[in-house]
């Protein structure tokens, strides 16, 4: 079976797609976003995160560890003996066998509520076969599947999901290339195109847009994009996401700098909302 790794598995998912779902965290990304609230989510190997605030110095992590926490191999006993829960583990293998017994689990809530399950991450394309034999197994049972993606992929990786995804949730963090990069790490030009032949092909779309102020909260930023979907095709929903720090406390027990940016305001949401979906 094919073998991948998660870090998260959210039960009850209201906000991955429609109705009731189960959304697959995917450990691995290939962008770098100043604002990302999920770091962990970024690099594919295992981690451990430590929060120094919940640590009592009590020394039971460091006696239990083989390696007094140097050389650390993921074994997790300095985690199981934390009752503070000052250490954590981030990151499991999974074939795709035993985490599609999860995902079967809620069936019914599924199929009461037209949900299903969402593969998100990180970015969950970067496991391809790992998420194709998951999707097949989906799709074989009839379950509501989406795919939550930055598209900087290959279109070929695109190719082998599309007969078994139902949904993409597509983000579009700027339109600009050189601010992208900037808070990215990448250009917007395969993003784009992706995203191009999607709509051309009448692919059910949701365009997610994190709104960062002084990144792309702007009028003409907003406009850009609702220019592209005049051109390209409208997505079926697209939806503002402002942001929030509610992850900027994982940066420091990763021992890694935050970017910390304002909380924009509802005015200018609102504002941002009716440029995009003004007819």
């Amino acid at each position: 079976m094919k073998k991948g790794i998660v870090f998260n598995i959210q039960k009850f998912s209201v906000h991955d797609g429609p109705g009731i779902r189960t959304t697959i965290f995917f450990k691995g990304c290939n962008l770098r976003c100043a604002w990302c609230h999920n770091p962990e989510s970024q690099y594919s190997n295992l981690q451990v995160l430590f929060y120094k605030n919940k640590c009592t110095e009590c020394g039971k992590c460091r006696s239990i560890c083989p390696n007094e926490l140097k050389n650390c191999d993921f074994c997790g006993k300095c985690v199981s003996s934390c009752f503070n829960g000052a250490r954590e583990l981030c990151g499991k293998e999974y074939d795709s066998g035993t985490l599609f017994a999860e995902i079967i689990k809620d069936r019914a809530y599924y199929e009461q509520s037209g949900g299903g399950v969402t593969f998100s991450g990180g970015e969950c394309m970067l496991q391809d076969e790992f998420l194709l034999a998951l999707l097949k197994k989906c799709k074989e049972s009839s379950i509501h599947t989406a795919i939550d993606t930055a598209g900087h992929i290959p279109w070929a990786i695109f190719e082998k999901v599309l007969p078994y995804t139902d949904l993409f949730l597509y983000d579009i963090k700027s339109m600009n290339s050189t601010t992208h990069r900037q808070y990215t790490g990448v250009d917007n030009e395969l993003i784009l195109k992706n995203l191009s032949n999607l709509l051309h092909m009448e692919k059910k779309v949701w365009v997610r847009i994190p709104i960062i102020p002084n990144v792309n909260d702007s009028p003409k930023e907003m406009q850009m994009i609702r220019d592209f979907f005049e051109e390209h095709g409208f997505p079926e929903k697209c939806e503002l996401l402002p942001y929030h720090a509610l992850g900027e406390n994982k940066y420091a027990a990763l021992n890694r700098k935050v970017c910390s940016f304002s909380i924009p305001d509802d005015d200018t949401i609102k504002k941002l909302f009716e440029i995009i979906h003004t007819k």
